[in-house]
């Protein structure tokens, strides 16, 4: 289930199912609601998303609230996750799913939100989004990348070939080959809080896309090694049919050649693994759609195309 594509003059609702927006720097905040009413949108804020508790976010019973009203009103076409955080899996197995499948809604964010973009993919059926939060809007590293990045992917019903960024400058094809699948992942880290959930994503043609970002210091290539592992166990290597890993703060000290050793020994040798697209705890970054669809073509010139609708 593909939720209608947003278009100017429609409302987007900002909601905190994570952090709370006042973790939001007010300059940051400020701009990109500046930039998305420019865009010719309506912005409107969640009632709680700006109640802070001693973990930086809000009741569950709160957060739960605003969630069910931004799908329930019908003038809400799209709804943007404020920031992510640590906690939005507690909120999970509260939420009315039947609201979100009855009113299906574009839903964005990554980070923390990873976690709720599955649960709603798992327990509805509807393609939800990893990529910009509503502060995302605010920083300005290749902005028009991030943007275009966004609207292409919500706003159109095309197939996207995804460009590497300036930033970037390019893929790195760590095994060749090509594949077309099912689009999970996200924040490694928090997708692997799901296992032995009824909100973990099962599929025989998955296509992983993943990126993590540095809360271990000195250990983070250690720790992201074993929840590749485990992200592996629990699917299946005979499931997986492509990996896309994103890009990475330089403390977190990853490579092509640190995924190549990590990869090893883990994958099927005969399925297409690229390196270095634009999606992680790093600007700038595409947005791709949860459950949804990709090609992979992992040779000289890396290809990777979203299917949109």
């Amino acid at each position: 289930m593909i939720a209608p594509k947003i278009k100017q003059g429609d409302e987007i609702r900002v909601i905190a199912p994570s952090r709370s927006l006042a973790c939001v720097w007010a300059e940051k905040s400020e701009k990109a609601l500046a930039y998305l009413e420019s865009q010719g949108f309506k912005v409107s804020f969640s009632k709680h998303s700006r109640e802070m508790d001693e973990w930086q976010s809000s009741s569950i019973q709160s957060r739960v609230d605003d969630i069910h009203e931004a799908f329930l009103d019908d003038n809400v076409k799209a709804i943007l996750t404020a920031i992510g955080g640590f906690n939005v899996n507690q909120i999970l197995e509260h939420i009315n799913y039947d609201i979100i499948r009855q009113h299906p809604k574009i839903f964005c964010g990554y980070s923390d939100i990873t976690a709720m973009l599955h649960a709603v993919y798992v327990k509805t059926g509807l393609v939800t989004y990893h990529g910009a939060h509503f502060s995302t809007f605010g920083f300005d590293m290749e902005v028009g990348y991030t943007q275009k990045a966004f609207f292409d992917c919500v706003m159109n019903d095309e197939i996207l070939t995804i460009k590497p960024s300036q930033t970037a400058k390019g893929y790195t094809v760590i095994q060749q080959g090509t594949c077309e699948g099912t689009i999970i992942g996200g924040n490694l880290c928090t997708l692997n809080l799901l296992q032995g959930t009824q909100f973990m994503p099962q599929t025989d043609d998955a296509v992983l896309f993943l990126e993590d970002d540095n809360i271990t210091g000195d250990y983070f290539v250690y720790e992201f090694d074993r929840n590749f592992q485990s992200l592996l166990q629990a699917f299946g290597t005979d499931k997986i049919k492509g990996v896309v890993f994103g890009r990475f703060d330089d403390n977190c000290k990853m490579s092509a050649d640190v995924i190549k050793s990590i990869i090893d020994e883990k994958l099927p040798k005969d399925i297409p693994v690229i390196y270095g697209s634009d999606f992680g705890h790093v600007f700038p970054m595409i947005t791709f759609p949860i459950g949804g669809r990709v090609r992979v073509k992992a040779f000289d010139d890396p290809v990777i195309e979203i299917i949109t609708h």
